[in-house]
C-alpha cells in the first residue's frame, strides 16, 4: 500500500508517518518501481504505535518497547510503571489546578466590589477604553 492508504488505514496523515520515520519508529521502505510500498507489518507496527500512544507512553517509550523482545516483561513493566507514575503526578497536578479554579469561581459568583478574582488572580488588566492611546499603542 502507499503511503497514503497506509495513513487512512492507520488514523494518521502522512506527514505523521513521516515523522515517524525521521524517530526511527517506523522503517521507510525502499523503492520499488516508483513509490514506496508499506506492508501489513507496517500498519501494525502504525497501529501498536498509536494504542501505546493512547495509553500515555512518550515516542522515546515507544521507541524502547519496540525495542523489547516479547518476552521481555520485566523491562515493558518497569516502563509501564513509571509511565502510571508520571500520570499519577499530573492527576495531582490537575486536582490541585482544579480546586484552585473551583475557589476562584467561588469567590467571583460572591460578587462583591472590587476586581474580580478570577482576574486579579492572573493579574489581568481590566479593560480600558479602546480610545485610549496607550491601550492602542500596548495592541500594536
Amino acid at each position: 500500500m502507499k503511503i497514503g492508504d497506509l495513513a487512512r488505514a492507520g488514523g494518521v496523515s502522512v506527514e505523521t508517518i513521516r515523522f515517524y520515520q525521521r524517530r526511527g519508529l517506523l522503517a521507510e521502505p525502499p523503492r520499488g518501481a516508483g513509490a514506496r510500498r508499506y506492508t501489513e507489518g507496517d500498519l501494525e507496527r502504525l497501529l501498536s504505535i498509536r494504542a501505546a500512544q493512547t495509553a500515555g507512553f512518550t515516542l522515546e517509550e515507544i521507541a524502547t518497547l519496540l525495542g523489547l523482545e516479547s518476552d521481555d516483561r520485566a523491562a515493558a513493566r518497569a516502563l509501564a510503571e513509571a509511565r502510571i507514575a508520571a500520570i499519577d503526578e499530573k492527576i495531582a497536578t490537575l486536582k490541585t489546578m482544579r480546586a484552585a479554579l473551583k475557589d476562584l469561581v467561588k469567590d467571583c459568583a460572591q460578587g462583591g466590589d472590587g476586581p474580580c478574582p478570577i482576574l486579579g488572580a492572573f493579574s489581568i488588566p481590566a479593560k480600558t477604553n479602546p480610545r485610549n492611546s496607550q491601550t492602542r499603542a500596548r495592541r500594536v
